[in-house]
């Protein structure tokens, strides 16, 4: 019988990748907590409904990548493809919108049926921001600021560029749409098949392609810039001034414009040149006509979403996983010889219980001395405690020995009832 395999895109995170997972995450809560965002959390199905309202019906998201069918009731669901509008109709639903500001954050996987590729794949991990309730442009200007201060936590703030655009409103797209479609018409034998496509549909993404033809093409089409709206600019220049205030370094990219239809005024994305072509990090901006479109009240709103894949890729490739969060096991435990097992138990848990914030681990299964050892080794573990019964005739433990597994054999014999302050020395004198 053949042996099942995953599914393509979707990945496996295996214990040696989840200790950079964990790393990160704990990074992520430590910095949203100090903003006073609070975690939401929402289903990984929602009605298909939710998705073409908020994201856009010919967006290549909703015509291309979602995972979506009929489930037992007849209802047409799809797997989530991103946060936002989940987070929405879910904050809208239970009241957390009307009359409030909120503050939210939230993590899990999302799902897109794209080509997988290094940092990319089918069933992704995102985190989170959103904040509800606030006209800015201080609040994006606090989102940034919570982005850059996670960077700067988890050392990488050399590496990664902050991208910022002005997208004006609906109505600034709209007639600004118009003018590049007919500039399209007029380039479209210099266009690849995929932009030919978006002239009609979403001709702003034809901006976005990184064909370097189609790039050429561009050269000389209509300027955003000339259609926004006063109120847009002055939005945007406000943020430009606060973000200088706050040392946050920044470019303009006049040709970034996001991927979804619900965002207006400011977008932006942090981008990197550690992952290749995958170069973006994290990416938001406003959507202040989401929530009402989706059924709520209008809401002014903001936020970002951060690919974890891409970003768990950064720090291990930068070499950023500080060297005690790969090596998560402290003590190990060794047990020579039979009728052990019950001491051994009872020791492990009072080493457990004395040093709550290490990692102890107890072998288990038997086995030679030498292989017992070889085990504790490879397992990271900076000690190694040793039990073995001297006088085999006797049902006491009396002593146990001390090991240290780093850069020397030294060893010592202890009393057992004496074994924890001991334990304790070593420990300090290897940096614990």
């Amino acid at each position: 019988m053949a042996k099942l395999q995953a599914i393509r895109g979707m990945s496996d995170t295996l214990p040696d990748q989840s200790l950079s997972w964990q790393y990160l995450e704990s990074a992520f809560q430590r910095i949203v907590k100090r903003f006073g965002y609070r975690e939401i959390r929402f289903p990984i199905i929602e009605r298909t409904e939710l998705f073409k309202r908020s994201i856009g019906e010919v967006t290549d998201i909703v015509e291309k990548e979602m995972y979506s069918f009929d489930d037992r009731n007849g209802d047409n669901v799809s797997l989530r493809p991103e946060g936002t509008a989940g987070c929405v109709r879910a904050a809208n639903q239970h009241g957390l919108l009307y009359n409030q500001q909120q503050r939210l954050w939230y993590s899990g996987p999302m799902f897109r049926h794209e080509r997988p590729q290094k940092g990319r794949y089918r069933q992704f991990h995102q985190f989170g921001v959103e904040a509800f309730g606030m006209a800015g442009p201080d609040i994006d200007a606090e989102i940034l600021q919570l982005s850059a201060s996670l960077w700067k936590e988890l050392d990488l703030s050399e590496y990664l560029t902050l991208q910022i655009n002005n997208i004006g409103n609906a109505e600034d797209r709209s007639r600004y749409g118009i003018a590049l479609t007919e500039f399209l018409k007029s380039k479209a034998q210099q266009l690849d098949e995929d932009a030919r496509n978006r002239i009609y549909t979403n001709p702003m993404r034809v901006l976005e392609s990184k064909i370097p033809e189609v790039q050429q093409a561009l050269q000389g089409c209509p300027k955003l810039q000339d259609f926004v709206s006063e109120a847009s600019q002055e939005h945007y220049l406000a943020l430009q001034g606060l973000l200088m205030r706050a040392n946050i370094p920044f470019i303009e990219n006049a040709r970034l414009v996001r991927g979804l239809d619900y965002y207006n005024y400011c977008v932006y994305e942090w981008t990197t040149e550690s992952l290749g072509a995958q170069g973006a990090v994290c990416g938001g901006g406003r959507y202040d006509g989401l929530v009402e479109m989706l059924g709520g009240k209008p809401t002014l709103a903001a936020g970002f979403a951060i690919g974890i894949e891409r970003l768990v890729l950064m720090l291990d490739s930068l070499g950023k996983i500080p060297e005690e969060v790969r090596k998560p096991i402290d003590v190990y435990v060794l047990v020579v010889g039979a009728n052990l097992a019950e001491q051994a138990l009872e020791l492990v848990q009072r080493i457990r219980t004395e040093f709550p914030q290490l990692g102890v681990v107890s072998h288990c299964g038997g086995g030679k001395y030498n292989s017992q050892l070889k085990r504790a080794f490879n397992s990271g573990a900076r000690l190694a405690v040793i039990l073995e019964r001297e006088d085999t005739g006797s049902n006491d433990l009396k002593n146990a020995k001390i090991r240290r597994l780093e850069d020397s054999k030294e060893s010592e014999t202890v009393e057992i009832a004496n074994i924890l302050p001991k334990l304790g020395e070593f420990l300090q004198n290897s940096g614990s």
